[in-house]
């Protein structure tokens, strides 16, 4: 005859225990904690070595700047450098203002020419820069000293028509007739003239 166990089974070692859920808990979050301090300590870390970059950054360029004696010092040798150009400047400007514009003077000269006189010389002087003004004041009866033309034409009436042309020209005036005379070049019967007349300085008025 077979044997047979009657005893109860024990159900309670095969049953789950049921898990403890504070304990869980508890554990996520100091785990949470720790990571959160962990990032937070890090970023303020990275932040104060970052500003202590700046503060150095900031040192070195206040060491760069000049000391207020250096300041005192460039400012005095500035202000005489402005001096000493605006000096240049006023007395380039004051020459200019009196200088004579040859190009146009003689631009104009050639302009009024009649077309049967022909100029041997012209020689011409600036007015006396020194007074900036049109020349030394000379006597009705002086003549003038600045600009002195020699050529040549075929009549006196020529010579005529070439004064009364150089009269209208603006940069010139008291225009004189030295000398008109004839002669002959190459057997061929010619009148030879000589014209003075004074340069106006520019900004002088007629």
């Amino acid at each position: 005859m077979r044997a047979v166990n009657l005893l109860p089974k024990d159900d309670a070692q095969r049953s789950q225990r049921p898990q403890n859920l504070p304990t869980v808990i508890s554990t996520a979050l100091v785990v949470l904690v720790t990571g959160l301090l962990g990032v937070m300590y890090f970023s303020a870390k990275s932040t104060a070595e970052t500003k202590a970059m700046e503060v150095e950054d900031a040192r070195a360029e206040l060491a760069l700047l000049p000391t207020p004696a250096e300041l005192a010092t460039e400012s005095a040798a500035q202000r005489q450098l402005s001096s000493e150009q605006t000096a240049r400047v006023t007395a380039l400007t004051s020459a200019l203002s009196h200088r004579v514009a040859w190009d146009r003077v003689l631009r104009e000269i050639s302009l009024v020419l009649p077309d049967d006189v022909w100029l041997k010389t012209l020689n011409a002087q600036s007015p006396n820069p020194a007074t900036g003004s049109a020349a030394v004041s000379l006597p009705n009866d002086q003549p003038p000293k600045l600009l002195t033309i020699e050529g040549y034409t075929y009549s006196h009436d020529a010579v005529a028509r070439l004064i009364t042309r150089l009269s209208v020209i603006p940069d010139l005036k008291n225009v004189w007739l030295v000398r008109s005379s004839r002669t002959e070049l190459a057997g061929r019967p010619i009148v030879v003239f000589q014209i003075l007349a004074d340069v106006r300085a520019a900004g002088a008025t007629s």
